[in-house]
């Protein structure tokens, strides 16, 4: 039996996690390219918090230059939008996440026929200039509202209504609100720019202006986020590196899949030729590979060979027995037969009478050994694996079949409903040889004990008879080993045994006794 080895990864699962690596890749860089657009996208909604803040500062300090004192202005924040981390600091952080946000429809033209607040104008036209000059900075589309959404600060759009934008309309209430809307350019996008969504989108924010908890005007500020190829390009460095990561991954899912599979077998290969030109010992070398399966395969290979060999050495020894067998009884058939013809016409009756009789004796012998070569074969070649028979039942039969036998009894004790996983033609053949061969060396008595030991059945044939000497013990399982050749022995009858019970994994042993012969025949049980 082939033992699997310990602590091994098994081959599927090394096939597992290289697909899953290459599966991998590919998302990761997607996964990565993801999340690089989204920082993009933060970053620009952040980079217009801070230009907000800016012109929202200045745009207080020149509308307090125009309300009198004591007179109220404004509209009063929604209690809820109170958010100060103390009374001194007041961050906004940017809350779009490409993923997650919902892309609005384009921001359209903003409403004609509301007045904006005059204080509010005055104000707005002193930033005028302002606004346009940072615009020329950072690329950005810059609005200041009054406290209805009414355009009063700009480069264009001075008195138009953008209250009806929902971010608009949030920030009137004191709440800092960004979008994500749909660009719609005048150029056609490259066909490598549909990989992005940031090349389609615009980011707005509304940052509410507030003095004395009430609203006096909105900063609305847009700008399309940087286009993620031309910021890998500008990072070019970073993304060589990162491809270079990548490539060695690639390498080393190849080594691994080289060095725990493609090796191995290559070196399998080498070795079966080496066996199949004949150097016996190519498989003997015990070979690690870390590979369950491919381990396996080594020791089954190695398995193989050693059956094989074994197998090799058995014909090899098998066909010598059987020639020597086969060759003296031919010969002596040969040398009546030369004999009897030389000496026909002058050979006295008694004479050629005996010599008959040597030939017809010489006959039964080879028909006795085609016999048993017939039966060590259907023994070395069993038909099924499955069967199964009660014990009891066949030795009652076999005993039954001796009872006929003068001088000569057998006893069966023990119990009597085990069922062994042989059939009971196999089972029968193994008693009758050991019957027969009790019989044959002189005993009178044969007593057959049946026990179980764990997954084991034990038969005991223990007989009276003459026993066997200490220098045959080890020879008594040879093929063709018999001290009763002159009386017509084959030699082969426990031989077949051993093979029937081999192929069935069973064995016999031969066990000690200070009297007489006793065989142990060890079954399986069948569950």
């Amino acid at each position: 039996m082939i033992k699997k080895p310990k602590a091994r990864i098994r081959l599927r699962t090394i096939l597992l996690l290289v697909n899953i690596m290459v599966l991998l890749l590919p998302l990761a860089g997607l996964w990565f390219f993801r999340i690089y657009e989204n920082m993009l996208v933060q970053q620009t909604e952040n980079e217009l918090i801070s230009q907000a803040a800016v012109i929202s500062v200045m745009y207080k300090r020149h509308l307090r230059d125009y309300i009198p004192e004591g007179e109220s202005y404004g509209v009063a924040v929604d209690p809820l939008s109170i958010n100060n981390v103390d009374e001194y600091y007041t961050p906004i952080s940017p809350q779009l996440d490409l993923s997650k946000t919902t892309i609005l429809p384009p921001r359209g033209e903003g409403a004609i026929g509301r007045d904006a607040a005059p204080y509010a104008l005055a104000a707005g036209d002193i930033l005028a200039s302002v606004i346009g000059d940072i615009q020329k900075t950072t690329l950005s589309g810059i609005k200041v509202l009054d406290y209805a959404g009414v355009v009063v600060a700009g480069r264009t759009e001075i008195g138009q209504d953008f209250s009806f934008l929902p971010e608009v309309r949030r920030a009137m209430q004191g709440y800092y609100t960004s979008v994500i809307r749909e660009r719609i350019s005048d150029n056609p996008a490259p066909a490598l720019a549909s990989i992005s969504r940031g090349t389609g989108i615009r980011v707005f924010i509304a940052v509410p202006i507030i003095e004395n908890e009430h609203v006096w005007g909105v900063v609305y500020i847009s700008r399309t986020p940087q286009n993620i190829l031309k910021h890998i390009y500008a990072e070019k460095e970073k993304t060589l590196f990162a491809a270079f990561i990548l490539v060695c991954m690639t390498l080393v899912i190849a080594l691994l899949t080289s060095y725990t599979i493609s090796r191995p077998i290559r070196k399998l290969i080498n070795r079966t030729e080496r066996f199949a030109s004949g150097d016996s010992t190519a498989l003997d070398d015990k070979h690690l590979t870390g590979v369950q399966e491919i381990e396996l395969l080594y020791e089954s290979f190695g398995h193989m060979a050693k059956s094989l060999n074994e197998r090799s050495d058995y014909i090899r020894d098998f066909a010598m027995h059987v020639s020597h067998e086969f060759k003296t009884p031919i010969t002596g058939i040969q040398g009546s037969a030369e004999l009897m013809l030389d000496h026909l016409e002058d050979m006295e009756r008694s004479k050629k009478k005996k010599f008959l009789s040597n030939i017809i004796a010489d006959c039964d012998r080879l028909k006795k050994l085609v016999t048993r070569l017939l039966e060590l074969a259907r023994a070395d070649n069993p038909s099924a694996k499955d069967e199964h028979c009660h014990v009891y039942d066949v030795l009652e039969k076999v005993r039954g079949a001796f009872s006929a036998v003068k001088n000569f009894e057998v006893l069966l004790k023990g119990e009597p409903d085990f069922i062994a996983k042989i059939s009971s033609e196999n089972l029968e053949t193994i008693c009758i040889n050991l019957c027969d061969n009790a019989y044959q060396n002189g005993a009178s008595r044969l007593e057959v004990n049946i026990k179980r030991c764990d997954a084991e059945i034990i038969i005991a044939f223990a007989d009276d008879g003459n026993g066997i000497s200490d220098a045959n013990k080890s020879k008594i399982f040879t093929p063709f080993f018999t001290t009763r050749r002159q009386e017509g022995g084959t030699g082969m009858g426990l031989g077949i045994v051993s093979s029937i019970l081999n192929a069935h994994e069973g064995a016999i042993d031969l066990i000690d006794a200070d009297m007489g012969t006793i065989f142990e025949v060890r079954l399986k049980l069948h569950k």
